[in-house]
């Protein structure tokens, strides 16, 4: 049986963390524990989660209906609900809005990957959710196409949700986000950011899968593309809006795009125009 006021008191000290790594201002953020198949602990809304006490979590069904607290739970449990209902190995789910890592949200900018070895091997590639108004269902439902393939997703204009078994992991995951976030944007300040050789690449994923992460790039082809151009979840930028504007694809996805852009069979004349004035435009931004 869990020991309900222990976890009550480890969501308070990851709270604590949170408020003190400024990734939670004032009263934002919400943290959660699985304690069994129908019961979840949660953070109260409208409560600075530097300040709480095991007296001020709230207590959840599955269905986010509140069974127990003084205080009122936070709106946005459904999305911790979502994860649980899909992952029934995670136990803990963090949210909250880490400067860093949130402005490659607003920027809708994908994060890249083969920059440095801690994020390839503890995170992988990470996705960026689409915009929801936060704290209903279907807000819940943004990162549905992403909970099975990732523990730590990025919300669109909004902030992270990082998941695992323990709840220090998950709030490391995040931790780990935010400062890989913050070494690319002063990169970007500095000039440019160098990118690791596809080789590397290919390097930390196998470490990655040696230390029992599971990985969507594992399960494919080992491909340059895979490791280094987005390949678990390109196809969402779409519906997220996002797009790369700060930094350049991968110097070998960009020689992979320039051997196709070169293919008359392709490409039409005017298509092959357009193709090339884009290719102008972001080589002026960069």
């Amino acid at each position: 049986m869990p020991d309900v006021e222990k976890l009550k008191q480890d969501i308070c000290e990851i709270g604590k963390r949170i408020y003190a790594k400024g990734f939670a201002a004032a009263n934002e953020g919400n943290i959660s524990i699985r304690v069994d198949e129908n019961t979840v602990l949660c953070t109260p809304t409208r409560h600075c989660k530097g300040f709480m006490t095991p007296d001020d979590i709230c207590t959840v069904d599955m269905s986010g209906t509140q069974i127990s607290g003084r205080l009122k739970r936070t709106s946005e449990v459904l999305l911790h609900i979502e994860i649980y209902k899909h992952r029934p190995e995670i136990k803990s789910v963090v949210h909250c809005h880490p400067p860093h890592a949130t402005a490659f949200g607003v920027a809708r900018e994908p994060i890249p990957n083969a920059v440095l070895p801690e994020p390839d091997i503890f995170l992988g590639e990470v996705p960026i959710a689409a915009y929801e108004t936060p704290g209903n269902q279907n807000f819940a439902e943004t990162i549905r196409p992403f909970i099975a393939k990732t523990n730590i997703i990025v919300l669109a204009n909004h902030g992270t949700v990082s998941f695992d078994v323990e709840i220090e992991q998950a709030y490391w995951l995040t931790e780990i986000l935010d400062a890989y976030c913050r070494i690319l944007i002063l990169a970007k300040q500095l000039g440019r950011v160098e990118f690791l050789s596809s080789e590397k690449g290919r390097e930390l994923l196998a470490m990655r899968k040696d230390w029992g992460f599971s990985d969507p790039r594992s399960e494919s082809s080992e491909s340059t593309s895979n490791i280094c151009d987005f390949a678990s979840f390109k196809s969402s930028w779409a519906n997220s809006n996002l797009q790369q504007r700060a930094f350049p694809p991968h110097p070998s996805a960009q020689a992979t795009e320039d051997t196709n852009l070169g293919s008359a069979e392709c490409l039409n004349t005017e298509q092959l125009i357009e193709k090339i004035a884009q290719r102008v435009v972001e080589k002026l931004k960069q």
